[in-house]
């Protein structure tokens, strides 16, 4: 298994690339001389948030006067480092501090590493474990939920994104809105 540590990070950080519609999600994790950075896809953006935001309600420990906001882009040039897969959120009780573990396949299937080299993937799983204080998992909750909502506008009738030229509406029979 490959893994890279960020403990602690001096910045971790979700980001996209790319116009409304278009854009691509990434977590990055930087410390230091290294810097790790992990495609995902927006749902899992959107769930990462909600996960860090019930682990910090269900351990007391959001705070009121969170760290400074982290509004700068990701850090470029960059390559993702790999797409992820399978992600878990744990509460360190020895430390009182959040953990989050990226890797690029699921870990508990056995079948995985035979289908990694079937795509052409590195034969070991690439693991990201980034550990963080409460406050900052709240703050970076809170800038995944900003970019999940900053996307386009959903539809009053379906709910579904609206692009610029509208969209075919299920709820208006294939009509264009």
């Amino acid at each position: 298994m490959s893994r890279a540590s960020y403990d602690p990070p001096e910045r971790f950080v979700a980001g996209t690339v790319g116009p409304p519609g278009q854009r691509a999600f990434f977590l990055q994790a930087v410390r230091p001389g290294s810097r790790t950075t992990m495609s995902v896809e927006k749902f899992q953006v959107a769930l990462l948030a909600d996960r860090i935001e019930d682990l910090l309600d269900a351990t007391g420990t959001r705070t009121t006067q969170p760290p400074a906001p982290d509004n700068d882009p990701l850090e470029t040039p960059f390559e993702d480092d790999f797409r992820i897969v399978a992600m878990s959120v744990e509460w360190d009780t020895e430390r009182e501090l959040v953990h989050l573990r990226c890797h690029d396949r699921d870990p508990d299937d056995a079948d995985a590493d035979q289908d990694a080299r079937a795509a052409g993937l590195p034969p070991e799983i690439q693991t990201v474990d980034v550990v963080i204080q409460p406050g900052t998992a709240q703050e970076f909750a809170r800038r995944c939920k900003a970019l999940v909502s900053a996307g386009r506008p959903p539809c009053p009738f379906c709910g579904g994104p609206l692009d610029p030229t509208g969209h075919i509406c299920p709820r208006a029979n294939g009509y264009r809105r």
